[in-house]
């Protein structure tokens, strides 16, 4: 196989107390998902960490994850070496990397790792990568879901583990390649190149049409002041507002 082919690559997403290192904010879940020669291997970093601070209310209000909920996982310290030896050497996939990849070295500060991400590994952001593809369109993991026809219909709130995963398949629509990542694909011959296409049972274009629930006024208020309150703690980072800005 080339390096290319062998490359390991590693789709990342995390989940946090608030949105700034500036003010001490944490980690509190990682979820990775391992690729190799673009297939989904199976294994995957998953893990839930006690921040040792309280959570933002918006925060909670994305995530869901509790306080309480977090009270009896381990701290970062915990699993710092479990977390470096699994991404150690990969390429890493990342939706608006400097933000995860921030916290990951403010985290790293804390306990005097005497390295950063990017000393251990390659790092990809697919935010500017769908950027530079779509320039001028909302390019955020659910704009990104519809454009590629990638189902997120679990994605009720957000979590590190299931927005890695709908990350991966996102990537390999964007880059031209396999798009699902069903480990049930695993037990299944490789298409030749003289191979048919899908019956088309399972084409978007035969699929029935989806019904389409717009949101309400008082829906979009909550969504556009939960956005402007993100704006104002970032100090203006809010990306999913400009994303907003920018398609209107």
């Amino acid at each position: 196989m080339t390096e290319q082919q062998t490359k390991r690559q590693i789709v990342l997403d995390t989940e946090t107390t608030g949105i700034s290192t500036a003010e001490d904010h944490r980690i509190i879940e990682i979820g990775c998902v391992e690729i190799i020669n673009r297939r989904a291997t199976g294994q995957t970093f998953h893990q839930y960490i006690n921040p040792q601070r309280e959570i933002d209310a918006g925060a909670i209000e994305v995530h869901g994850i509790t306080n309480d909920f977090l009270a009896d996982k381990p701290v970062f310290a915990d699993i710092a070496k479990a977390f470096i030896d699994f991404v150690s050497g990969a390429e890493l996939i990342i939706h608006n990397a400097p933000f995860d990849v921030g916290f990951l070295d403010h985290e790293f500060g804390k306990l005097d790792i005497n390295h950063r991400i990017a000393d251990i590994c390659e790092v990809v952001d697919t935010l500017k990568m769908a950027r530079d593809k779509h320039p001028g369109q909302k390019n955020n993991l659910d704009a990104l879901c519809k454009r590629y026809q990638v189902d997120n219909s679990n994605r009720d709130l957000h979590g590190a583990l299931l927005d890695a995963e709908i990350l991966a398949e996102v990537y390999l629509a964007m880059t031209g390649g396999q798009v699902s990542l069903s480990l049930a694909a695993e037990h299944q011959e490789a298409p030749t190149a003289d191979e048919q296409p899908l019956d088309n049972a399972f084409t978007a274009s035969a699929r029935p049409a989806l019904k389409i629930i717009h949101a309400d006024e008082h829906e979009l208020a909550a969504h556009q002041a939960m956005l402007e309150l993100i704006d104002k703690k970032s100090d203006g980072a809010c990306v999913w507002l400009k994303d907003n800005q920018t398609a209107g």
